[in-house]
């Protein structure tokens, strides 16, 4: 009886963790959208109708829906990679510089006329531009895993390293840029080397399909795998996990250059589905939105497509309500920033919540415990 009872208790916070994760997130997000309500009714427009006209920027047709989803590409494999370092407890804030080397390394096979087959060029693109960025995040990588370094500080102070370097590129190596542009960009990548569009009339190519495939690969590798098993260990506890026997030095530079590796093949994405060609700051902010994106989603990988989609519906809808309304197009990223701020503090307050839980059920298990080897 007592054996059952002990069980019972210790299932319980479990199942109260994952409804606190899930219901903190809706709040946060009501909270936001709530509170962006009202600086919206503070400029003089009416917020059911500023909210409307977002709506319609989004879903009234089938072109308005690409854009979303064209959107949507870079910030479900950016949140992803962030997504897979928050489950392992380190922050790879990484994902802009990883997009821009991912993007110099597709440059790099993708613009030779290689004579290949569309399906092995594009491969061979996405290939070499997660090479590219594997290499970059290792740096970082080593040094949070073997030197104690902050990754937050180098990641950081690498991004712009990464911009930089990718101007210098695009603008000084023969190779690859394009000489006389009125532009810092590369030369156009060869057709074999784009990425198809799948609607006429829009620029909706297939990242938005790898970004999903990858955070569903993602969810079940860290759910049912050794791998995904020493992950959740480490961000777990990670003393425990060192106890257990993981290599938790080499588990954390895995994590950073697999991190690194989904920033550079959305990075390889946005330059063959989209731009075509490498530009000087192609993807200025999007990585720092990836982390917004994972911070949404709890690090789950299935919270990120949602988190991701929502943002994604944020903004190409917050530049219709700022054509049909005049609120100013900066209300979208305020709405965001807003939405994260409410999730966070919710998931403070429970967090602290069940840390009490918790004592007391680690109490009452070590006094049965005891009772036990009395008798």
């Amino acid at each position: 009886m007592k054996s059952k009872e002990k069980v019972k208790v210790l299932k319980v916070p479990l199942l109260g963790e994952l409804i606190m994760s899930r219901s903190r997130t809706i709040i946060g997000v009501v909270l936001g959208l709530i509170a962006g309500g009202i600086l919206i009714a503070l400029t003089g427009v009416n917020s059911f109708d500023a909210y409307a006209s977002m709506l319609r920027g989004c879903f009234s047709s089938p072109q308005s829906f690409s854009n979303v989803l064209v959107r949507m590409s870079p910030l479900l494999l950016g949140g992803m990679g962030v997504a897979l370092g928050i489950q392992a407890g380190v922050w790879n804030t990484g994902i802009e510089g990883y997009m821009y080397l991912g993007a110099i390394g597709a440059a790099v096979a993708g613009i030779p006329d290689l004579h290949l087959p569309i399906f092995l060029h594009i491969i061979l693109v996405m290939a070499v531009a997660m090479l590219f960025a594997a290499a970059w995040g290792a740096i970082p990588g080593f040094l949070r895993a073997y030197m104690g370094v902050n990754e937050v500080t180098s990641t950081i102070m690498m991004n712009y390293i990464a911009i930089y370097f990718t101007t210098w590129v695009v603008t000084s190596v023969p190779a690859i840029a394009e000489s006389g542009a009125f532009y810092p960009m590369s030369k156009i990548f060869q057709t074999s080397a784009q990425l198809p569009i799948l609607m006429s009339g829009t620029s909706l190519h297939p990242g938005p399909l790898i970004g999903l495939a990858v955070c569903i690969l993602f969810h079940f590798i860290l759910k049912y795998t050794p791998f995904g098993f020493r992950t959740r260990m480490l961000g777990g506890n990670i003393h425990a996990a060192k106890y257990s026997g993981v290599d938790t030095k080499k588990q954390i530079l895995m994590i950073l250059i697999l991190g690194a590796m989904i920033g550079g093949l959305s990075g390889a994405i946005e330059v063959s589905g989209l731009k075509r060609r490498v530009y000087m700051e192609f993807v200025t902010g999007v990585g720092y939105e990836s982390v917004a994106v994972a911070l949404l989603a709890g690090g789950n990988p299935i919270g990120v497509i949602a988190s991701a989609f929502f943002f994604a519906c944020l903004k190409v809808g917050g530049a219709t309500m700022s054509i049909e309304t005049g609120v100013s197009s900066s209300m979208n990223s305020i709405i965001i920033a807003l939405c994260v701020l409410f999730v966070i503090g919710a998931g403070f307050k429970d967090g602290s919540k069940l840390k009490k839980e918790k004592k007391v059920i680690i109490a009452k298990a070590g006094m049965s415990l005891e009772q036990k080897e009395g008798e």
